[in-house]
């Protein structure tokens, strides 16, 4: 590693890092590196960004990045899943203060960019369109971008030399794009913020609803959650199924029909969603994280909590790996951050793919899923590990219930499928 630390008249040089989007990711990276001293530039495109999301963050998640309780809109308790069939099954956290927080993006991401900044990290509201590399691993990068901050839409041109780059710009990556990440398979996600009668949205008070089968979902589900003041009603589908996104859209507005009677559309969003992770996360001295790095699980499609998990993990092995900010990192540095997260929820991403594979794959299996979600043991196993991303092994006794329970309801789903 090159020593940076050398004194220009009487300030020290220190490590130069870009972070490329102030979504989760790029800004809890961000966060982390101004803790540390390390001179930090976070770029964002649009500052009033509201990403289509379902917004739907774990209890753990709020008191591990201190989130503040103005910043959720809505904390559910309830979630009720409908089969194919329109059976409902009604799942109750039990615990008093467990819950599942519903956030609109544009104001959480606006508060972890506005947090990162005033801890020292350089804001620019700019687009980054290409990178110039170094020949040697010890130049700088050199950024090309458009600033916006005075000339708007248009903006002005500029370059800005680096040390490390993080890419955090999303599924379509321009970072990944530049350092040949590799592609992935997506999903697109669609959606529809729906204002409702105060009556209607009363029902959805602490209350989220999620509903499977071929006419609202090839792939996954589809979703009512409440916000502030609306409700998102959205799906989700593989690309290659793409031309369907708004049919199957239609299928849950007529499925919620009832629920949704009165209301008025105020945003229609849709955005691609990560597969798997890219084949190539770090490549010389940049390093992906979340939705660029592709970390999105299978079967529940939760991306906030991973993103934001990813960019302090991959921030907090910079800090580590420069001495805080004195030395530059190489190549084999940064990839002890992959190695790190792929130990840490390498299992987590095989399970939910797994899960996905059995469950999704028709109605008769969907069937079979909402029916298992009716256990109280599958519910319990369920949120321990959503809500604190920590899985506890049930004892072995609870493990054979499960899995005879899961083989009857594949078996009885093929009979209750519509």
């Amino acid at each position: 590693m090159l020593s940076v630390n050398v004194k220009i008249g009487r300030r020290p040089l220190t490590l130069r890092v870009a972070v490329v989007g102030s979504g989760p990711a790029g800004s809890c990276a961000a966060e982390t590196l101004a803790k540390a001293g390390i001179e930090t530039y976070l770029f964002e495109r649009k500052l009033d960004n509201a990403k289509p999301c379902g917004g739907a963050i774990p209890l753990c998640m709020v008191s591990e990045f201190d989130l503040p309780p103005e910043i959720i809109d809505r904390r559910v308790r309830k979630m009720k899943m409908i089969s194919p069939s329109n059976r409902e099954v009604d799942i109750n956290l039990v615990n008093e203060d467990e819950y599942i927080g519903m956030c609109r993006r544009e104001v959480l991401d606006g508060f972890l960019r506005d947090r990162a900044a005033k801890l020292g990290a350089n804001l620019i509201n700019a687009t980054v369109h290409k990178l110039d590399f170094p020949t040697n691993n010890t130049d700088p990068y050199t950024i090309h971008y458009v600033d916006h901050t005075e000339s708007g839409a248009q903006g002005i041109a500029k370059t800005l030399k680096v040390d490390l780059i993080i890419g955090a710009d999303g599924a379509n990556s321009r970072i990944a794009k530049e350092m040949d990440a590799g592609d992935y398979n997506y999903a697109i996600a669609f959606q529809e913020r729906i204002r409702l009668p105060q009556d209607k949205m009363a029902y959805y008070n602490d209350l989220a609803e999620m509903y499977v089968g071929d006419d609202v979902s090839t792939d996954f589900y589809a979703w009512v959650f409440p916000k502030y003041d609306h409700v998102a009603v959205g799906t989700g589908t593989m690309q290659v199924h793409k031309a369907s996104i708004k049919q199957l859209q239609a299928g849950i507005r007529a499925r919620a029909a009832r629920k949704l009677a009165g209301g008025e559309i105020i945003k229609v969003e849709a955005h691609p969603i990560p597969e798997h992770p890219r084949p190539r996360r770090v490549v010389g001295r940049i390093a992906l994280i979340g939705d660029a790095a592709g970390y999105v699980t299978k079967s529940s499609g939760e991306g906030i909590y991973f993103a934001a998990k990813s960019g302090r993990m991959c921030a907090e092995t910079i800090v580590e790996m420069s001495n805080g900010g004195v030395r530059i990192p190489t190549e084999a540095d940064l990839k002890i951050y992959l190695k790190r997260w792929d130990k840490k929820y390498g299992l987590t991403y095989k399970v939910l793919d797994i899960l996905q594979n059995v469950f999704y794959r028709s109605d008769a299996t969907r069937e079979a899923f909402v029916e298992m979600c009716g256990d109280m043991d599958v519910q319990r196993l369920t949120f321990d590990s959503y809500l604190y991303k920590t899985v506890v092994p049930a004892n072995p006794i609870v493990q054979l219930k499960i899995t005879a329970k899961t083989i009857a309801s594949l078996l009885r789903g093929n009979a209750l499928a519509p």
